[in-house]
């Protein structure tokens, strides 16, 4: 049996029960909590002090053999994913409403970087200054 990574948000959990395929990521309803930190109520699927309830148009998609499709529920919360099937790591970021005000304003959050020297820069710094941002991958 394969082990799936699971980091969501700021927790890494794995799980032997959860399951990939064509359509997402399956975990058991009985794992949910502990991957992911929500968990399915009569209200809807709760975490803290939010529930999303879930659409009868889309509980089939969400909830099927005792299994929760997290990539689905992602979907349904516009929450950003990203998987490497060859390592079995999923990464579930923050849901629409954590981001997307964050966008309305349209300053970057301030971060520090090294630069080619090893000297380590803040955005802040720069404050009042047009800065234009490049990023790159390895991958």
């Amino acid at each position: 049996m394969t082990t799936t990574t699971v980091l969501y948000q700021d927790q890494e959990s794995r799980s032997e029960a959860a399951r990939s395929s064509d359509d997402g990521l399956w975990v058991p309803l009985s794992e949910l909590k502990a991957v992911s930190g929500w968990e399915l109520k009569p209200e809807g699927v709760c975490k803290d002090e939010v529930c999303v309830p879930v659409p009868d148009t889309r509980r089939r998609a969400l909830i099927r053999d005792e299994e929760f499709s997290l990539t689905e529920f992602a979907g349904l919360i516009e929450q950003p994913v990203a998987h490497d099937e060859n390592t079995k790591v999923w990464y579930f970021g923050p849901p629409v409403w954590a981001w997307k005000s964050r966008l309305a304003s349209r300053v970057a959050p301030d971060f520090s970087l090294p630069d080619l020297s090893g000297q380590v820069h803040a955005l802040s710094e720069l404050k009042d200054k047009k800065v234009f941002l490049l990023f790159w991958a390895s991958w």
